[in-house]
């Protein structure tokens, strides 16, 4: 098999692998996400209007794509 070839298919299996794993993590995630917005927070007086914030969904998207990453170092 041609080097391109095995590269370009563990690539393909590399990127799968990442999705299963991050599909496997959201939940974790998303519970995180979830209770993080339950606590409470500091208060944030003299700072005007509140910054925008992602959604929980959208949270707990970026806490996996930022640790999932990790499982595929070393």
């Amino acid at each position: 098999m041609p080097a391109t070839a095995r590269l370009q298919r563990d690539l393909h299996r590399e990127a799968l692998q990442f999705r299963i794993i991050l599909g496997l993590t959201y939940p974790l995630f998303l519970a995180a996400a979830v209770l993080q917005r339950l606590r409470p927070g500091p208060v944030r007086a003299g700072l005007g209007a509140a910054a925008p914030q992602r959604s929980v969904f959208g949270e707990a998207r970026a806490m996996a794509a930022q640790a999932v990453p990790f499982a595929f170092m070393g």
